[in-house]
């Protein structure tokens, strides 16, 4: 009997054990796609009027170069996957908590919001061949300025407080490095396109933080 339950309990440990490194592969490839998407808007901002300018959907050449990134983000950081500052299944839950908060913050950015709006699309298409564009402040956007940002953080977050991997928040510390020169970037551009109105918005309205200008 007492052997049917040691390997009941072997076998058991063994599930826990391939869940949880499962989970830990995802946060692993959550926090490379997170990572990279500051770097791909910093291709994109500074160069706005060459990508507004060429011919076709400049996506067909910023996907790839996106998927780039990935790769190298994946291959700089596999020889370190698997190191943890800790590892605690309990911090799973706060973990969870983050994850529905980005979750619910995403839901909140598409109200008001068109689908190529979200996508980015306005930042890379000549305005010629677009709808005439509105400077959208309502909704979440009253209290935030780049919301969907915060939501990208928060997932980030998520993942990186629930697995305890060094990669993780590594790749977090590097996502909100290039994320602040990214956003700098984005509202120059934004300014440009909107003058008056986005200057008094950005005045009065935090980047990423509600409360924090």
């Amino acid at each position: 009997m007492s052997s049917v339950y040691g390997s009941r309990e072997r076998g058991f440990a063994e599930y826990n054990r391939l869940v949880f490194q499962f989970l830990q592969t995802i946060a692993w490839l959550a926090c490379i796609g997170y990572s990279t998407v500051p770097a791909f808007w910093l291709i994109v901002h500074p160069f706005a009027d060459f990508w507004r300018a060429r011919k076709g959907n400049p996506f067909k050449l910023l996907v790839p170069i996106w998927i780039g990134m990935w790769i190298a983000a994946g291959m700089a950081t596999v020889p370190s996957r698997h190191m943890h500052f800790y590892s605690s299944q309990w911090l799973w839950l706060p973990g969870a908590a983050l994850l529905i908060t980005g979750i619910s913050i995403y839901r909140r950015c598409g109200a008001r919001f068109t689908w190529s709006q979200l996508g980015g699309l306005p930042e890379i298409r000549n305005s010629q061949t677009t709808q005439p564009q509105r400077l959208v402040t309502e909704g979440i956007r009253q209290r935030v300025r780049h919301p969907i940002y915060l939501g990208h953080l928060c997932e980030m977050l998520a993942w990186s407080v629930s697995s305890g991997l060094v990669v993780c928040y590594g790749l977090t510390a590097f996502a909100i490095l290039t994320g602040a020169i990214m956003i700098r970037m984005e509202d120059a551009e934004l300014e440009k396109r909107f003058g008056d109105d986005y200057r008094n918005y950005k005045a009065n309205v935090p980047a990423i933080f509600p409360g924090v200008i």
